[in-house]
C-alpha cells in the first residue's frame, strides 16, 4: 500500500523543496533513490522528457522501476520506443492497462471515438483508459517522479519539485520541473538516447493516436493535444492535478 499519511510535516517539505530547487536534476533522483529505494518508480509517457529523465535516474540506479500506461489506443511508433527503451537499458517496463471490462462498456454506450463528441466524453474516456490504471500503478508507491516541467503552461507552472500527492497517498516528484524543452531535446540528443519519431514530425506532446497532432510553428507546445476542444487552459487528462495544499 502507499503511505497512509505524509512523512513529511508541511515545514519539512518547504524545506526540502527549498534545497532541491538549487540542486541538479541528478540531486533530486538521487534523493528520490535514498528517500524512497523501489517504493519510488517513474511514471513514463515515453514523450522526449521522460526519456531524459529515466536515462538519469538509470545512470543513479541500475534498477530504477520504470512504469507506463498502456491505453490500448497509442501510437505505432510509440510501441516501438517501448522496445528500443527496454533494448538500451536493460529494464523491465511495468504495464499498467485500463480494465477491459470498463472500456467495453464505455465503447457499447458511447461508441469507440466518444472523446470527439464533447469534454465530458472525453474525460470519461481518459478517465477509464488513463485515471484508473495510474491509481492502480500508484497504489504499492511512495513516490512517483514525472517528466513535468514548468513551462507547460496550464496548472504546471505552479508545481514544486517534491509535492505531496493526496489523490495517491504518496509523493509526487517532479525533477526537470525547471527545464525548458529546448534543453530537453538538447540533452536526449547529446546522450543519444532513444526517443519517438513522432517528435521528428512536429509532435512535441504525445498521447493516444487520435487525440494528438503535430502542431505549427508558433503553436502552443500542447496545442496538438484534443486540438478540437476550444479552452487552451484544459490540456489535461486527469493524471496530472495540482493537489491541495499538505494538511
Amino acid at each position: 500500500m502507499a503511505l497512509t499519511k505524509p512523512r513529511f510535516s508541511e515545514a519539512e517539505l518547504t524545506s526540502i523543496n527549498s534545497q532541491l530547487e538549487q540542486a541538479t536534476t541528478r540531486d533530486v533522483l538521487e534523493w528520490v533513490d535514498q528517500t524512497f529505494g523501489d517504493r519510488a518508480a517513474q511514471m513514463s509517457s515515453f514523450g522526449l522528457e521522460d526519456q531524459a529523465l529515466f536515462h538519469i535516474y538509470w545512470t543513479i540506479n541500475a534498477n530504477a522501476r520504470l512504469m507506463t500506461l498502456d491505453t490500448l489506443r497509442l501510437p505505432t511508433e510509440t510501441y516501438t520506443l517501448f522496445d528500443q527503451t527496454k533494448l538500451r537499458y536493460g529494464v523491465e517496463v511495468e504495464y499498467f492497462y485500463p480494465d477491459l471490462k470498463a472500456v467495453g462498456e464505455m465503447i457499447k454506450e458511447r461508441g469507440n471515438n466518444l472523446f470527439y463528441r464533447g469534454v465530458a466524453n472525453r474525460k470519461m474516456c481518459c478517465g477509464v483508459r488513463k485515471v484508473e490504471p495510474l491509481g492502480r500503478a500508484l497504489s504499492e508507491l511512495d513516490a512517483w517522479v514525472t517528466g513535468l516541467r514548468r513551462d507547460q503552461g496550464m496548472d504546471r507552472g505552479s508545481i514544486d519539485i517534491v509535492e505531496w500527492d493526496d489523490a495517491h497517498s504518496n509523493y509526487k516528484v517532479n525533477p526537470l520541473a525547471n527545464w525548458s524543452f529546448e534543453q530537453v531535446r538538447e540533452f536526449v540528443d547529446e546522450n543519444e538516447i532513444p526517443y519517438n519519431e513522432l517528435h521528428d514530425r512536429g509532435y512535441p506532446s504525445l498521447g493516444c493516436a487520435p487525440c494528438t497532432r503535430a502542431i505549427e510553428h508558433g503553436e502552443d507546445i500542447r496545442a496538438g493535444r484534443w486540438w478540437w476542444e476550444g479552452d487552451p487552459d484544459a490540456k489535461e487528462c486527469g493524471i496530472h492535478i495540482v493537489a491541495p495544499a499538505q494538511r
